[in-house]
């Protein structure tokens, strides 16, 4: 009934609908809440973003060292938050950090590894009951932000030399356990393999948490000495979300972290674009695996982000999108069609599950659907689809203060200074000319194809179309 008075009330092209062709619905567009970011420097490399919401019933807090992505670290400072966590000087085992953290009514702390365009965030993320909904007008904030700086600051170490064996060890077997169940899920994998390939000389290309090989050499010791290089050099990203005053979220860090050693900053150098490839490089690994999965990489000579979003959109980052919709929906050659945009690398990049033979037709027709973008070969309805998702997209960040962290912390990892709102308006800016001429720029660089044994053929319950959209859309929405 809502399609019918969708079409009726004139919101579909009249032509398209006297030839039966009814095109989906657009998403209800969603207005972008204003949110007052405050961004303070603590000195020497510390920085403060504090967001003011009365809106939500927790407070989050966040502390992460920010470091260059780099082959000969990345596995060191993806190890490093898992062994902190598990305790520290005066709460020197899990047992006891719990114990603590239940009598903060069930405060959490949560190590967390991310990579943002080329740069590595390492730290803990918190999260408590606000202020105010905490019996007889206790403080939170307060022992959490102790709490956490303690973690980072005094962790339990042997001799105030190395970490404690029995920790370092559990924790590395955990991580080692982590990078090697990466292979489980194929789709990730092949979009992994692909960076690989694509960047291989690049930092981009370097994977979150390192590799098998660097994790294994780590030892108490030397991984003691890369965290204290780490606390003392690395830029510090302190993020608040709740409904504290600023001043008292700012008193609270300072005394927090007021022992962390601080010297000479690491240099964060901008990501250079990645610079294209004169031939299609071509990569194929088989597996036992019963779905293909083809990858295709692109790179982006446009600087237009806003019109390069969008023209992504239309082409597979939703699901009213063109691959979405013919790739997959009308010729049935995926299991499931999507791309991304990278703003840091100007890269965009194609993920699909297709059958082992169609190998051929699933790529001839992916080019086509890019190529029909490129032409401006779309509907208006296809266009106000994929504005309305991204602007949704960004509408939604003020709904969660989880992707409010995650966003500002990402502005900040990135030295960029946008906000949703101005975000939003740009893309409301974006005209069909400008999606032309940067989709023009778009040309295919590097392919990977995963394909199975011989015999292997068959259906994979990989087909969870929708929550990969969703999370592609959170990745371009949050830069």
């Amino acid at each position: 009934i809502s399609s019918l008075l969708y079409y009726n009330n004139g919101c579909c092209d009249n032509q398209a609908a006297a030839k039966g062709v009814f095109p989906p619905r657009p998403p209800t567009k969603k207005e972008v809440e204003p949110l007052e970011a405050i961004r303070i420097s603590l000195g020497d490399g510390v920085f403060l973003t504090c967001l003011p919401a009365d809106k939500f019933k927790t407070g989050v807090l966040s502390a992460q060292f920010v470091t260059p992505m780099g082959r000969d670290t990345a596995s060191a400072y993806a190890l490093i938050p898992s062994v902190l966590r598990r305790g520290t000087v005066s709460c020197p085992d899990m047992g006891a950090l719990e114990e603590k953290l239940d009598r903060l009514y069930g405060a959490r702390i949560d190590a967390t590894v991310r990579k943002i365009g080329e740069r590595q965030c390492v730290g803990f993320v918190a999260s408590m009951v606000d202020d105010r909904f905490v019996p007889g007008g206790e403080l939170l904030l307060e022992p959490v932000a102790e709490l956490l700086g303690e973690l980072i600051c005094n962790p339990v170490t042997e001799l105030a030399s190395r970490f404690v064996p029995a920790y370092f060890e559990s924790e590395q077997a955990n991580l080692l356990d982590a990078i090697r169940s990466q292979m489980n899920d194929k789709r990730e994998w092949a979009a992994r393999r692909l960076l690989e390939e694509m960047c291989a000389r690049e930092p981009y290309g370097i994977p979150r948490l390192g590799d098998e090989r660097h994790v294994e050499k780590l030892r108490p010791k030397s991984l003691f000495n890369r965290y204290r290089k780490l606390i003392a050099s690395a830029r510090l990203e302190l993020v608040y979300c709740g409904s504290a005053e600023t001043s008292r979220v700012e008193g609270a860090l300072r005394r927090a972290f007021a022992a962390l050693p601080r010297e000479t900053g690491i240099d964060l150098a901008p990501a250079a674009p990645h610079a294209p490839r004169k031939t299609i490089r071509k990569v194929t690994d088989t597996m036992d695996v019963t779905q293909g999965k083809l990858s295709m990489g692109f790179s982006c000579a446009s600087d237009d982000f806003p019109a390069l979003v969008l023209g992504n959109s239309i082409f597979g980052g939703n699901s009213n999108s063109k691959l979405f919709l013919n790739v997959r929906e009308k010729l049935s050659l995926c299991y499931y069609a999507s791309s991304v945009y990278h703003r840091q690398k100007r890269l965009l990049t194609v993920a699909s599950g297709i059958e082992f033979a169609n190998y051929e037709k699933a790529y001839d027709e992916i080019l086509a659907q890019l190529e029909a973008v490129q032409a401006g070969a779309w509907e208006d309805w296809e266009l106000d689809g994929a504005r309305s998702t991204l602007l949704n997209s960004y509408a939604s960040l003020g709904d969660s203060q989880g992707k409010l962290e995650n966003f500002y912390l990402s502005q900040a990892a990135l030295d960029l200074h946008e906000t949703p709102e101005s975000l939003a308006a740009q893309i409301r800016d974006v005209t069909p000319e400008r999606i032309v001429d940067a989709m023009g720029t778009v040309k295919l660089d590097t392919v990977y194809f995963l394909t199975g044994k011989p015999g292997a053929e068959g259906t994979e319950n990989d087909d969870d179309t929708t929550d990969a959209l969703a999370a592609d859309n959170r990745e371009e929405a949050e830069g």
